[in-house]
């Protein structure tokens, strides 16, 4: 019988939905790494399958303190994505583990899903399309329909994603401001886009778009509040996180006419409750956290998160690490 081949490591994907793993394994064979598997949907089978593994590699589960208090020889967690509101950060800095994440994923495909809803909203595709379906042929049913050139888009955070839309956007015709107070006006100015603060983007903007991740400062931020403010024309457009907006709040202002419409690709919950007053209204456009989503993106994001796994268990800084506090702790 063979010998079974020896690993210097164990990289564990807590879960992932993908065809194959063969990219991951590919870059971590480079290191001596063994890949294991896993579907896990509670901490404790995380717990069971990651206890003695030195690396992470996870999509959508929750890795808590519990779960990182657990973890007796870990030294990396690589998160699939962008966001790593679904890490305890400050738990695994404490701890000495690296935290990475894929900042340059699908930076083309949610910028073009942004403004293909921006679209569908201002044009009112997906109305006028269900009510052809239906035997009416008849354009007045979706009065008013404004030209978007020279309308106003608002940004709301001014991240990689935000500034590529707001190339797109420009290229329609259209003006651009940006709400972000981490981002300079020199910035901005640099991709022609103004800088505003919140309140006079939600007063000005034709069409405000949300690129802000999710935390503790975010959770909630339009709520019956900020949609009073906004135009009664504009339409809201959320390729972000769907609890950065108080679904019961959005409801009013869109079944009550507060704005015209909004365009979102993720909500609070996912995925979303079939009961969701949401899903009654014909100037709601709703797709199934889809944004990131080509074949190409997904396997650039296979590989880097499987490099920032190879790059610690090499000794190195990886290229995308999110907490850079925990180098005073590992040097």
């Amino acid at each position: 019988m063979a010998n079974k081949k020896s690993y210097k490591f164990k990289v564990v994907i807590t879960e992932a939905e993908y065809k194959s793993f063969e990219i991951e394994k590919e870059e971590l064979n480079e290191v001596g790494a063994e890949l294991i598997v896993g579907q896990c949907k509670t901490e404790d089978e995380i717990i069971q399958i990651a206890k003695d593994a030195d690396g992470l590699i996870v999509q959508c589960a929750s890795i808590t303190r519990r779960v990182i208090e657990s973890l007796k020889k870990c030294k990396v967690i690589a998160r699939y994505g962008i966001g790593v509101d679904s890490i305890d950060v400050e738990a695994a800095t404490e701890h000495g583990i690296c935290v990475v994440n894929v900042p340059e994923y699908c930076l083309d495909e949610v910028s073009d899903h942004t403004i293909a809803l921006a679209l569908a909203c201002v044009r009112k595709v997906v109305m006028l399309d269900n009510a052809v379906k239906k035997g009416i042929w008849d354009f007045k049913i979706a009065e008013p329909i404004f030209r978007l050139k020279n309308r106003n888009l608002g940004l709301v955070g001014f991240g990689n994603i935000a500034r590529i839309v707001s190339c797109k956007a420009q290229a329609f015709g259209m003006g651009v401001m940006a709400y972000d107070p981490y981002i300079s006006s020199s910035v901005m100015t640099q991709n022609n886009v103004k800088k505003v603060n919140l309140e006079d983007l939600l007063k000005e903007a034709d069409i405000i778009s949300l690129h802000l991740p999710l935390t503790k400062n975010t959770k909630y931020m339009f709520t019956e509040k900020e949609f009073k403010l906004m135009k009664d024309t504009a339409f809201l457009v959320n390729t972000g996180r769907g609890p950065l907006i108080k679904e019961e709040d959005l409801y009013k202002a869109l079944s009550e006419r507060w704005i015209a419409g909004a365009g979102l690709d993720v909500a609070e919950k996912e995925p979303i409750d079939q009961n969701s007053d949401l899903l009654k209204l014909e100037n709601v456009i709703i797709t199934p956290h889809v944004a990131f989503y080509s074949e190409e993106s997904l396997k650039d994001l296979q590989r880097s998160a499987a490099k920032g796994i190879a790059q610690v268990l090499k000794g190195e800084i990886p290229t995308s690490l999110v907490n850079k506090e925990v180098l005073e702790k590992i040097n």
